[in-house]
Order: C-alpha cells, then sequence, then structure tokens
C-alpha cells in the first residue's frame, strides 16, 4: 500500500468514515481509531473535540484545505436559510464534487485530479478549477480528447458503481456519455456524506 493510501486510510479510521474504497474495506475489518489504543479507548470527548471532528470529517471528505472550508462557511452563514444545509450545498455544487458523484472518478482526490489535468469542461468551455461552482443548469463533461482514455472508458461503463453512492437527484448523469448536468441546488438529505453539520456550525460559531 502506497503512502498516500496508507494516510487516507489512517485518517478514516481516526474520523470514522471511509474516504476511499481502500479505507472502506479496512473499516469493515477494524471499525476503531488507530494505534495500539484503538480498540480500548473510552474516554468521553469534550464539546470541542466532538465538533473539531465533525468539522474534520466535512473538511476530509471534500478534500479540502482548512481555509476553503471556512470561507464556504462564513458565504453559508451570510446567505438566507440555515447555515448548515447551506455549507453543505456549497461544497457540493464543487466541480470536483459533482465530478465524483456523476461516477467520472473513483475517488474525491481522483475527481479533483481530472479537474486540475485539464480533461473537465463545464458548458463546453475548460475548467481547471476544482472549487468552481457549478450553476443549475450547467453541463459538466470529460474533453472529447480524453473520451479514450482507459479512466474514462472504465467510468463510461459503470466501474465505479460498486464503491459510489447511487446517483443523488439533483443530477442528470448520462454516463456512457460521460457527461452530467446540475439540474438543481443540492438539498443537504440528498448529499453522500457523513457528518453532523450543525456540530461544524457550532465549532465555528464559538471561535
Amino acid at each position: 500500500m502506497s503512502t498516500r493510501n496508507r494516510s487516507k486510510t489512517r485518517l478514516s479510521r481516526a474520523l470514522g468514515v471511509a474516504l476511499t474504497p481502500k479505507a472502506a474495506r479496512y473499516l469493515e475489518k477494524r471499525p476503531y481509531a488507530p494505534g495500539e489504543h484503538g480498540r480500548t479507548r473510552r474516554k468521553t470527548d469534550s464539546d470541542y473535540a466532538v465538533r473539531l471532528r465533525e468539522k474534520q470529517r466535512l473538511r476530509a471528505q471534500y478534500g479540502i484545505r482548512e481555509a476553503q472550508l471556512r470561507l464556504v462557511f462564513n458565504e453559508a452563514r451570510r446567505a438566507p436559510g440555515l447555515t448548515g444545509e447551506n455549507l453543505v450545498e456549497l461544497l457540493e455544487m464543487r466541480l470536483d464534487a459533482l465530478v465524483l458523484r456523476a461516477g467520472f472518478a473513483r475517488t474525491t482526490s481522483q475527481a479533483r485530479q481530472l479537474v486540475v489535468h485539464r480533461h473537465i469542461l463545464v458548458d463546453g468551455k475548460l475548467v481547471d478549477r476544482p472549487s468552481f461552482r457549478v450553476k443549475p443548469g450547467q453541463l459538466i463533461h470529460v474533453k472529447e480528447r480524453s473520451e479514450s482514455l482507459e479512466m474514462f472508458q472504465v467510468a463510461a461503463a459503470g466501474g465505479h458503481a460498486e464503491v459510489l453512492p447511487k446517483v443523488p437527484g439533483y443530477l442528470e448523469v448520462e454516463l456512457d456519455k460521460l457527461q452530467a448536468r446540475l439540474v438543481r441546488r443540492p438539498k443537504r438529505a440528498e448529499v453522500p456524506i457523513t457528518a453532523e453539520v450543525q456540530l461544524v456550525v457550532e465549532y465555528y460559531s464559538g471561535r
């Protein structure tokens, strides 16, 4: 196992959420934190520690830096409605998140690489920023010159279906054509992430 995969697996066990398919298999076998005391740890976490862990969970699932999450949180707080739900909606409209949900990639990090390596178009225009916010109605698709690459042929054949959640209702996907359209804003209940977003709101509100 590579160092990167080891670190993702270790982080997944520490946070109690699978960040990669390989980590999911490890969590099935070892559903406890890493380290020699992982099985026996019984201490009660403080309120701060619980909120911090939920924030770290959310950040890890989107593969973003602390500064990025804080910026999106501040935007979510200014928007009408519930801050936690706004936060997840805004994160889920990131291009790399939607590339993953559509089944073009197997993991968040792979989705980010596809965008950075200039394989992904939005409404026919090349976008190489994973944080690009897709608007409802916009079409995400693989660049024509990239479609013949093996990784996209695997994706088009549904090769990632066994490790990804079902395509959520806010996306219309034509996998054989390697394209997906964001039809509306995501709703928190539909987004396949594991996080108590109210605790994330409390974490940032208390700082």
